[in-house]
């Protein structure tokens, strides 16, 4: 893969403390085989659809499906019905009883709050090297 690339990460949270938790979780990377990434956040839904309709590229979608007044589960859902080659999305959930509304808005992997640096940096290799980036 070549290294000079890097990825791009749209965060979406209404909430200041999730985006700096995921941050703090993501580091400057966020695994071995990937290379170095960006993350763009964004408080509000639309900004994030500002952003989207610039045609600026993207890597993955981290969306805090407990965001108001715009939740991130139905964020997803429009932005996987109207973004031609849509990049993955990754829902942070309320709980894992919430992960089926995931499946509804066709996000690609889910992770529960209270967020674990772990478990989401693991969440979003697996989704980059399944679903957008070719790792050699």
């Amino acid at each position: 893969m070549d290294q000079a690339k890097h990825l791009v990460v749209a965060l979406y949270s209404d909430d200041a403390t999730v985006r700096s938790a995921v941050k703090t979780a993501l580091g400057k990377k966020i695994d071995k085989d990937l290379p170095t990434h960006e993350i763009r956040e964004f408080a509000t839904a639309a900004a994030l659809r500002l952003f989207v309709d610039s045609k600026k590229h993207i890597d993955l979608f981290i969306l805090d499906g407990e965001a108001v007044p715009e939740g991130g589960m139905g964020v997803a859902r429009q932005l996987k019905d109207e973004v031609f080659n849509c990049p993955p999305v990754l829902l942070i959930t309320g709980r894992a009883q919430d992960n089926w509304l995931a499946t509804w808005s066709r996000a690609e992997a889910t992770v529960t709050h209270p967020i674990d640096p772990f478990t989401l940096a693991k969440k979003c290799a697996e989704v980059l090297k399944t679903n957008s980036i070719i790792v050699s």
